[in-house]
């Protein structure tokens, strides 16, 4: 006799989220997802729940810990700069591993398995709980015997203060990363989302993650970027112009920073001036040199929403443009711009520069901005201008079509002496040799001209921008609304 699943009025449709052992036996009970588990840092965390599920001769051809460096580096080779948790250990060893079980285990023997390899390099928090640890997470895994193998790659960062407890969140996330290459790979958004599947945010951030192989041909890794972001679990995100994710920690440590907030929708002449000419007086400060100094074009989360919701068609036109002007970008959560600083300053503590127009400071000066802070706006200001940090303001034209610059620019009654301190004090710098002739372009304008089939919008635009526009049709860009009639 079989018995009907009860089903009252007014149930909801929750999703079934797999316990972590019902996703390791899973795997385990799946005779042809057999491969390796390499980890480093945290002792054998993941493996530990396959051989706990049962099963697990079924799954685990080898599991190991070259947890010696010496022996690490006798088995994947010395790094160039002497560390082990780096993404560059992390593919030495899934390479490594891949090539070994391709050599050691025959096709003939076994022509159904689909191999895989997981590995991770990690750190967790140290002693005197000073650094928290992170780690690089991976697996390099087959969906066809006969494929070539795909691969995902994240990097994480502890939340949690008891090196047992990382241990254990490390665990779990390695189970959610081998079950989703397998089970959710076909959505790797929602294969992003899973791997918090018994996690909370508080334990655990993934700030950078990129997939690849021929299952993951379509994928963006930018969009990934953007879903992290999204999804809360990091506060920013960055991708290198070549549109490949990249560590904020690493690409930032002990950098000079000048950094330009904007909706780049698209790139106008104003941005890139402004980006020319900031850029020319940071160089010149004391102590900053160019080939230590990173420029980041930077995209709030809240910048990209429309009604509510976030705009991928949207996001990947501006990120395509701002890549194919060969620059680096950043997205991030962050509304405050001292949120901004505040975060350059876990990575470096040389300089760090803000470019920005007169609006944009004016806003600054806005009290509403800080009322959640117990110290409001002072609070705010101390961590803004940080150390050697400096605005350098682009005019603009007011309202009577006089210039605005940090000289005559109105902020709140009650803020003035606040400015003026930071003004005298050399915070607040004019960008002088500014152009003149192309203070009225405004990026919405030109949307405005692209959308409704304008013309002259390409003279508002850097030199090949427009023709970036219209190869790949970004921003609404439709040959068929330029056609004139003959």
């Amino acid at each position: 006799m079989t018995t009907k699943k009860i089903k009252l009025k007014g149930d909801k449709v929750i999703e079934q989220i797999p316990s972590i052992k019902d996703k390791a036996l899973r795997i385990n009970l799946n005779e042809n997802i057999y491969g390796t588990f390499a980890e480093i840092g945290a002792g054998q965390e993941t493996v530990r729940h396959f051989f706990r599920a049962g099963g697990s001769s079924g799954t685990i051809a080898k599991a190991m810990s070259a947890y010696d460096k010496d022996f690490s580096d006798a088995v994947y080779g010395v790094e160039e700069d002497g560390r082990y948790v780096t993404e560059s250990r992390l593919k030495k060893m899934l390479s490594h591993e891949v090539s070994l079980i391709e050599k050691r285990l025959s096709r003939d023997k076994h022509p159904n398995k689909m191999f895989f390899s997981y590995a991770n390099t990690v750190a967790t928090i140290d002693f005197a709980k000073q650094f928290k640890g992170h780690g690089w997470v991976g697996i390099s895994f087959q969906i066809e015997p006969d494929e070539a193998y795909n691969e995902i790659i994240l990097h994480i960062r502890f939340k949690e203060t008891d090196s047992r407890l990382q241990q254990e969140t490390l665990g779990i996330l390695g189970v959610n990363l081998i079950y989703g290459a397998y089970y959710k790979y076909n959505d790797p958004k929602k294969l992003l989302r899973y791997l918090y599947d018994h996690l909370d945010k508080d334990q655990l951030e993934i700030d950078t993650i990129n997939f690849a192989g021929p299952r993951f041909a379509d994928v963006d890794n930018r969009l990934m970027s953007l879903q992290l972001v999204k999804n809360g679990m990091t506060d920013a995100v960055m991708f290198n112009p070549e549109g490949k994710n990249i560590l904020p920690a690493a690409i930032l440590y002990k950098k000079n920073i000048l950094a330009f907030r904007g909706s780049f929708r698209p790139v106008t002449k104003v941005n890139m001036d402004m980006y020319e000419k900031s850029l020319k007086m940071f160089l010149e400060e004391n102590k900053v040199e160019k080939e230590n100094t990173l420029v980041i074009f930077e995209i709030t989360l809240s910048n990209l929403r429309s009604d509510g919701e976030i705009d991928e068609r949207d996001f990947m036109d501006r990120a395509e443009l701002l890549c194919s002007l060969g620059q680096t970008v950043m997205i991030s959560n962050f509304q405050e711009y001292y949120k901004v600083v505040e975060y350059f300053a876990n990575y470096t503590k040389a300089r760090m520069g803000l470019s920005m127009g007169v609006n944009n400071l004016v806003d600054i000066f806005d009290e509403k901005y800080y009322r959640h802070l117990s110290g409001g706006i002072l609070e705010a200001f101390g961590k803004l201008f940080y150390r050697d940090m400096k605005v350098f303001l682009y005019p603009m034209i007011g309202e009577d079509g006089e210039i605005i610059t940090s000289d005559n620019l109105k902020v709140h009654p009650r803020m003035k002496e606040l400015y003026k301190f930071f003004k005298f004090n050399g915070k607040v710098v004019d960008i002088e040799d500014y152009n003149p002739e192309i203070l009225k372009v405004f990026s919405r304008e030109v949307l405005k001209m692209i959308s409704q089939g304008k013309e002259g919008w390409e003279e508002m635009l850097p030199s090949g921008v427009s023709e970036i526009i219209k190869e790949h049709h970004l921003f609404g860009y439709e040959p068929s609304k330029f056609l004139k009639e003959v």
